[in-house]
C-alpha cells in the first residue's frame, strides 16, 4: 500500500508555504577529532538543549556522509537504531537524541546525507538544471550542502542553527560539507562557529592524558582551511587546567574556550557539565548575542537529573530481542530508543531501571526456560523483521500472558500478540503473519491488498507505512487513560498489519483493539481488558520514537507504573 493510499485512511494536512527571510542567522558545526563514536551526537544536543535555556530557537542538524539517501535500509547492527520522523523519514539514530534533548519534533530538512545531496544534483543536471553546464563537486555539490543548511534554518525559524557533520578529521566522505561549511563562515565571519569534538586518551601503561592526538586533529582540520573556536575535551577524565592551556597554545583557542567533558554516568549530566565550563556565555559572547531571559532555563533540565539520582524503588524489565548475539555495544545502538523511553517512564515513577537483554532464540531452542521470567517485573517485545527467534518470541508472551506479568509490545511485538492470542486463545493453531508463513492459512497479519503489487514488483519503498499518524481511542481502555484524550498521533515503520477480516473474531474472544486508524480499518493498539491482566498491551506504531527526558511517554509511563507496583521488589 503506497503512502497515499495509507492517507485516505486519515485526515489530510496542508503545510502553508514560507512567508519570511532570514536575517543574521547563527550556525554552529560541530565537527569529531581523532576518533569516532566519543559523542558529537550528544554534544550536539547538549548545545542546543544550553541555547534553547537561553531563550533562542535552536534547530540541529544531522550530515550523514555516507552515500544512501537515508538510513531506512541500514540494518541496526551496522548503523544502530533507525528513528524515524513525523514526516515519515528515516534518519540516523542522534535525530532521536536531538528531539529528545529539545524536547520537540524536527523536521525532514535537519537530515543531509550524501546521497540525498548527490542525487538532488545528478537529477537536476539530467533535467537541465544547470542549463548545460558542466557540473562539478565545487561549486555545484557545496552549494547544494550550503542551500540545505539555510533551508534547515529557514524551515525551522530557528535564531540558531546547530550542524553536526558525521564522521571525523580525515575522512574523505566528509570533506565537502566542512568546505561547505567554511564558505558559509567565510561570507559571514561573525554568524559562524566551529566546534572540535576530540578524545585526550589515558593509555593505562602511562595513566596521563595525551593531548597530541587532539593537536594532530586541529591541525588537519587547519589544513581544510577550518580553525575552530572552541574544542570539546573528551576523555575518561577532567581534563586539567594545564592541559587545557597546552592544547590552547598549541591550537591557537583561549584556554577558557576549551571544554572538558569525562566520561559521566549519564549522558542527561552533560549539559550541565558543559555549563560549569561556561560553555553557554563563551557560545553567547563569540556570536555576539545576549540572553533574552535571565531565569535559569536549566530548571526543568535540573529537576530531570535529579530525578535520575533520587530514585528508589527498582523496575526490572526484560526485553526479549533479537539482535543481542552482536555485541553489547552493538545493542544498545540498536535499541537506543527504547532504552531511553523506559528510563524516562521509571524514573518518572521514582524508579531505577534494570535492564535485562534476552535472546529470542534462546527461548525458541529451549536453551533458557520461560520459568526464568518470573523473576521479572516486566516484559518488552521491540520491533523488529524477519523470522529470527520468532517461535521464541511467541513463547515469551504466552507466558507473560498467562501469568500476568506486564507486557509491552512494540510493533512487531503487538503483532506477535496477535499471533499468540490467535493460535491458543482462538484455537487458530496456524495462525500467523504473512511475513514469515505467506501460506498461513490463518494470516491474521498481512499485507493489506493494495500493497502486495508493490512487494510483488520488489518495490519495497512503497510498502512500508512510515511517520506520524493519527488514531482513535476508545473509552475504558488502558490506552485511553494512559493517554487521557480520545486523540493521539504516532509514529510508524512497518508494512504488514492486523488482518481487518479476524478483527471481529478475536475482539469476541476478549482482545481489544482500543486504537484504530480515523476510519476504523488499520488496528494501532491492542490490548486486555485490566479486570483480565493488569497491562498487557501492543501497539503498531514505535511509541519509543515521541518519548522524551522531560515528557516521557504516557503508554511507558503506566507499563513501568503497573510493573513496579505488582512487583515483590517495589519496597525494596
Amino acid at each position: 500500500m503506497s503512502r497515499q493510499v495509507w492517507r485516505d485512511c486519515f485526515p489530510l494536512v496542508t503545510i502553508p508555504a514560507l512567508d519570511f527571510t532570514m536575517k543574521n542567522h547563527k550556525y554552529i558545526f560541530v565537527i569529531g577529532g581523532v576518533m569516532s563514536g566519543v559523542g558529537k551526537g550528544i554534544a550536539t544536543s547538549s548545545i542546543g538543549a544550553l541555547l534553547q535555556a537561553k531563550g533562542f530557537t535552536v534547530n540541529l542538524m544531522k550530515v550523514d556522509p555516507y552515500l544512501n539517501v537515508d538510513a531506512g535500509t541500514m540494518n541496526p547492527t551496522e548503523h544502530g537504531e533507525v528513528f524515524v520522523l513525523d514526516s515519515g523519514l528515516e534518519t540516523d539514530q542522534d535525530m532521536g537524541n536531538y528531539e529528545r534533548f529539545l524536547n520537540r519534533d524536527l523536521a525532514s530538512d535537519d537530515y543531509m546525507t550524501s546521497g540525498m545531496v548527490y542525487k538532488h544534483v545528478i537529477d537536476k543536471e539530467r533535467a537541465l538544471g544547470y542549463k548545460g553546464k558542466f557540473v562539478e563537486a565545487i561549486p555545484h555539490v557545496t552549494n547544494e550542502i550550503s542551500r540545505r543548511f539555510v533551508r534547515a534554518a529557514e524551515v525551522s525559524k530557528s535564531d540558531i542553527s546547530v550542524i553536526e557533520i558525521g564522521g571525523t578529521i580525515g575522512d574523505y566522505q566528509n570533506i565537502l560539507f566542512i568546505e561547505a561549511a567554511r564558505v558559509l563562515k567565510l561570507k559571514n565571519p561573525g554568524d559562524v562557529l566551529f566546534f572540535l569534538v576530540s578524545y585526550l586518551p589515558v593509555p593505562g601503561t602511562i595513566g596521563e592524558m595525551k593531548t597530541r592526538p587532539t593537536q594532530n586533529a586541529v591541525r588537519m582540520l587547519n589544513s581544510y582551511g577550518v580553525q575552530p573556536d572552541v574544542i570539546i575535551a573528551r576523555g575518561p577524565v577532567a581534563l586539567d587546567q594545564k592541559r587545557k592551556e597546552k592544547i590552547g597554545f598549541s591550537c591557537s583557542i583561549p584556554a577558557n574556550q576549551i571544554i572538558s567533558a569525562p566520561d559521566i554516568e549519564s549522558v542527561y549530566d552533560v549539559p550541565l557539565n558543559f555549563e560549569k565550563d561556561g560553555l553557554s556565555q563563551i557560545m553567547l559572547r563569540l556570536l555576539s548575542l545576549k540572553q533574552s531571559s535571565r531565569k535559569d532555563g536549566l530548571l526543568t533540565w535540573k529537576k530531570f537529573v535529579h530525578s535520575v539520582r533520587s530514585a528508589k524503588k527498582t523496575a526490572h524489565i526484560a526485553i526479549v530481542g533479537k539482535y543481542f548475539d552482536t555485541g553489547d555495544f552493538v545493542l544498545s545502538d540498536a535499541y537506543i530508543s527504547v532504552i531511553e523511553a523506559v528510563k524516562y517512564a521509571a524514573y518518572t515513577v521514582g524508579a531505577i531501571p534494570k535492564l535485562a537483554w534476552l535472546n529470542a532464540k534462546d527461548f525458541e531452542n529451549g536453551s533458557t526456560s520461560v520459568e526464568e521470567l518470573k523473576q521479572y517485573d516486566g516484559i518488552i517485545v521491540p520491533g523488529g523483521f524477519g523470522e529470527t527467534g520468532i517461535e521464541g518470541k511467541l513463547k515469551v508472551i504466552q507466558y507473560a500472558r498467562e501469568n500476568k506479568i506486564p507486557y509491552f509490545g512494540l510493533c512487531y511485538g503487538m503483532q506477535l500478540a496477535v499471533v499468540e492470542y490467535a493460535r491458543n486463545v482462538l484455537g487458530l493453531k496456524d495462525a500467523n503473519t504473512t511475513e514469515i508463513n505467506p501460506k498461513t492459512p490463518h494470516p491474521v497479519i498481512d499485507i493489506m491488498p493494495e500493497q502486495k503489487k508493490h512487494m510483488a514488483d520488489g518495490n519495497y519503498g512503497a510498502t512500508m507505512r512510515l511517520g506520524a499518524y493519527p488514531a482513535n481511542l476508545k473509552e475504558g481502555t488502558i490506552a485511553r487513560f494512559a493517554y487521557g484524550k480520545p486523540k493521539i498521533s504516532e509514529r510508524h515503520r512497518h508494512r504488514y498489519e492486523v488482518n481487518p477480516q479476524y478483527v471481529k473474531k478475536i475482539e469476541k474472544e476478549g482482545l481489544v483493539f482500543s486504537g484504530t486508524s480515523p476510519n476504523g480499518v488499520l488496528m494501532e493498539i491492542a490490548e486486555l481488558p485490566r479486570e483480565i491482566h493488569p497491562f498487557f498491551l501492543g501497539t503498531q506504531f514505535h511509541p519509543e520514537f515521541k518519548a522524551r527526558p522531560l515528557s516521557p511517554h504516557p503508554l511507558f509511563v503506566e507499563f513501568v507504573k503497573v510493573a513496579v507496583e505488582g512487583s515483590h521488589k517495589a519496597t525494596e
